[in-house]
């Protein structure tokens, strides 16, 4: 039977939308979604919020979730999500817990499922893939992106896309930063989940939603409240 851990990065500090990982979200603070979402998909052996703030420890801890404390090295604007995830890894293997699967779960995240983290998870298995992470569509195609000078004058970045219509234009998609696979041997050598075998798990924009602005939480809220009231 395989070892499966899921790593919640939650760091304190934040410009622009400071405390984000505990604010309220639809009564609740916003972390508790993501913690709840990883119990509930019934994949891990263990979940570990990784946190140099004591105030989200706090809040972590009233959910019965494990907190690991983050070195001051780990808690700066360059730390890298890579480098937290290593750090729990390290962590664990001298607790004698070797995971054969890493999830990552961002904390901001709190409109994606536990069916995404599921079907994500059974995606990576079924493409044969090293990791997997969750992607999205861009609203509008991102094959029309222009790019301005120093004069401020604009120019096309794929000038041959610039007279298609939209159904003449190769689907994109982009990281929505909220859940990531990895099988852990593989994370090692390769110091990322943009690993040589990456697999997309196709998630709608309202469930892809990174909160990290005041405009996020606002449309998030919105989208959140909508959907209860059809379910």
């Amino acid at each position: 039977m395989s070892k499966r851990l899921c790593v919640i990065p939650a760091r304190g500090g934040s410009k622009r939308l400071p405390r984000k990982n505990i604010l309220s979200f639809m009564g609740r603070p916003i972390i508790h979604y993501t913690i709840e979402a990883a119990k509930d998909c019934g994949l891990f052996d263990r979940i570990i919020v990784s946190t140099e703030d004591e105030e989200i420890a706090k809040v972590v801890r009233d959910t019965n979730a494990e907190v690991l404390s983050r070195p001051p090295g780990l808690a700066t604007d360059d730390s890298t999500v890579v480098e937290v995830c290593l750090h729990v890894l390290d962590w664990l293997w001298q607790d004698g817990f070797v995971p054969d699967f890493l999830c990552c779960l961002y904390a901001t995240a709190p409109m994606r499922t536990a069916e995404d983290i599921k079907n994500s998870f059974e995606l990576m298995l079924s493409k044969n893939a090293t990791s997997v992470m969750a992607v999205t569509h861009y609203p509008i195609p991102a094959w029309w992106a222009m790019k301005q000078d120093e004069h401020g004058h604009l120019s096309f970045v794929w000038p041959e896309f610039m007279e298609k219509c939209e159904k003449e234009i190769p689907e994109m998609v982009v990281d929505n930063g909220s859940t990531y696979w990895a099988q852990t041997k593989i994370f090692l050598k390769e110091k990322s989940f943009y690993t040589s075998r990456l697999a997309g798990y196709a998630m709608p924009f309202e469930r892809s939603i990174d909160i990290d602005t005041p405009t996020d939480l606002k449309l998030a809220t919105y989208l959140a409240s909508i959907i209860e009231k059809e379910s």
